[in-house]
Formats: C-alpha cells, structure tokens, sequence
C-alpha cells in the first residue's frame, strides 16, 4: 500500500511522534498493554460496550500506536488493521506482535487519507490517536468511505469541556473557562504536535453530512482512584466533577 502525501499537521504529528515515541513506550506500554481497555483511566471494552461482538469483523485502528488494541481485537475474534502516522510507533507494534507471535497488517500512513479501498470495514475504532492528531473535517468522511454500510465509527478522546478549561500556566484543567467554547478547532502543542477538537453541535453536523448517525456519546466518568499514567491524581479528581474523555459511537446509515 503507497502512502499518500501529507498535510501540514500530520507533518509535524508525524515528527513530534516519531520522537516520542520511545517515551511514550516506556512511560505508558505496562498500562495499556491488556488491550480493548478505553482511554485515560483504561476501563475496560466488556464494560463499556462500545464495539459489541467483534468475532468475524474488519476492523480497522486508527492511530494504532504499537496495536495493543489491534492484538486484543484479534484474539476476540476478529481481523484487525492498524494504521499509524508515525513509523516509530509501528516498530514498537512490530516488536510485540513478534513478541506475542501474531500477525495482522500495520501500514504507515495518516486516517486523513488512508490507503484502503471503499468498504472495507466493518468498524473503525481509535482511543485517542488519529482522531485527535488529525483534521475531524477529514477523518470522518474518511472514516464514513471506508466503512460498510451499517458498520461503526467509534472513538475516544478529549472533550469540548477540557478544553475550554485548559490553564496554560499549569498544563491543567481549571475550575473555571480559560478558552473559548466557540471557534475551537486547532491547538499547537508548544513540543510541537498538532490536536483537533470540536463544540459538540459540530460533531453532530459532521456526522450527519457524511452519512453517519449517531448512536451514543459516553462522557467518561473515572471510577474513585483509577490509575492513569497519562493525567495526575489532580486530574483524575477534576474528571469526576467535568467530562475530561468522551467516547463517540456513530454508524454508517
């Protein structure tokens, strides 16, 4: 599979991840290594419920890291690809499905503009990875091409909520709004990534105008002293007062 060209964000994704990389690895692969476990605080897929039975189905990872989702899928049942933007986070996917003695397709490219052809899949999933990385007025009617009739678009991410509470200064949600809630799109990370979010009536509209009808919007509440190797204690805390993590579930009419 050719990889298609690149825009100016997945560029420096694109950078920024391929040095990250090896940190990342090391601070969260003990964390998240079980696989089908959601987002910041890693709750568990069997209670949540967000793909349903995967036994028999296409199902595609976007922004799939080292593909700790992509295993678990596979020993569910069903027949998993991961597509990651950064080559780097591939080669730690490639370490541990050697490591684990499975295989399954890892391509190099950005769910802006995937390589795959017209209904390919049965679900499209992503915990947090492209569909944060990436343009939302790309991904999704991306994700609404690649999909079969009836099959699922589900994600999870951050919320309209972390963001407009976001304090610069202490690299933290507040209490209080700290950015506006309209006209929210774009965020330049100062180390040099690129995230995306949108207000929720935009989700919607975006949704609807590539043919895709939602299902069920969760706002993730973390259980009492969850771990988490991506927020602080503090966070955590704030989590269970404000929706800091949203999972999406929308499928293809």
């Amino acid at each position: 599979m050719s990889e298609r060209p690149l825009t100016e964000h997945a560029a420096k994704n694109r950078e920024y991840w391929d040095r990250q990389s090896d940190e990342y690895q090391a601070r969260n692969a003990e964390f998240i290594a079980a696989g089908m476990s959601w987002g910041l605080w890693q709750i568990p897929e069997r209670e949540l419920n967000i793909l349903g039975d995967v036994a028999g189905k296409d199902v595609l990872e976007l922004g799939c890291g080292a593909a700790e989702w992509s295993r678990a899928l596979l020993a569910a049942g069903a027949r998993p690809v991961g597509i990651d933007n950064s080559e780097k986070r591939l080669e730690w996917a490639r370490k541990a499905n050697e490591e684990a003695g499975v295989e399954f397709p890892l391509v190099h490219g950005t769910a802006e503009k995937t390589p795959f052809e017209s209904g390919s899949f049965d679900v499209v999933m992503c915990d947090w990875g492209a569909m944060t990385f990436a343009d939302p007025f790309l991904t999704v009617p991306e994700a609404a091409r690649i999909l079969r009739p009836g099959g699922l678009l589900a994600w999870s991410g951050g919320t309209p909520w972390a963001w407009a509470t976001y304090d610069k200064t202490t690299d933290e949600e507040a209490e209080a709004l700290r950015a506006d809630y309209f006209g929210m799109y774009r965020w330049d990370d100062p180390e040099g990534a690129v995230e995306f979010m949108l207000p929720y009536g935009e989700w919607i509209r975006l949704f609807a105008a590539n043919g895709l009808v939602g299902e069920d919007l969760i706002e993730v509440r973390p259980p009492e002293g969850a771990p988490s190797t991506y927020r602080s204690e503090a966070q955590t805390t704030w989590a269970r007062r404000w929706p800091m993590e949203q999972i999406w579930k929308v499928r293809k009419a």
